[in-house]
């Protein structure tokens, strides 16, 4: 499964993290109640610091230098199944990835 979105920023208190939801089926994704699971992607921090090098993310450059993911409020407990692997450039695009077992 894939899917499209922008690099997130990194906000107070939190690491860069994308939320996701996974439904049976795309139909079933019309209702918050048929979901089968609910979980955070963390994002890996040498491609955090190249992305938030852009135009844009000034704010998350400071907020980044604040937080780590042992202090993290989520990532903290463990965060070894939940942290992507990042490839690209900030001209070209990024492509994270994470295996997630259902």
């Amino acid at each position: 499964m894939t899917f499209q979105s922008i690099w997130p920023g990194c906000y107070d208190g939190r690491w860069p993290h994308i939320h996701f939801e996974v439904y049976p089926t795309l139909a079933d994704a019309l209702e918050a109640s048929n979901r089968i699971t609910t979980s955070q992607i963390a994002m890996p921090e040498a491609a955090c610091r190249t992305v938030y090098a852009a135009t844009g993310y000034e704010t998350s450059v400071g907020n980044l230098t604040r937080v780590s993911l042992a202090a993290d409020n989520v990532f903290g407990d463990g965060w070894d199944q939940e942290l992507a692997t990042a490839t690209g450039n900030n001209d070209g695009g990024w492509n994270a990835a994470l295996t997630i077992t259902v």
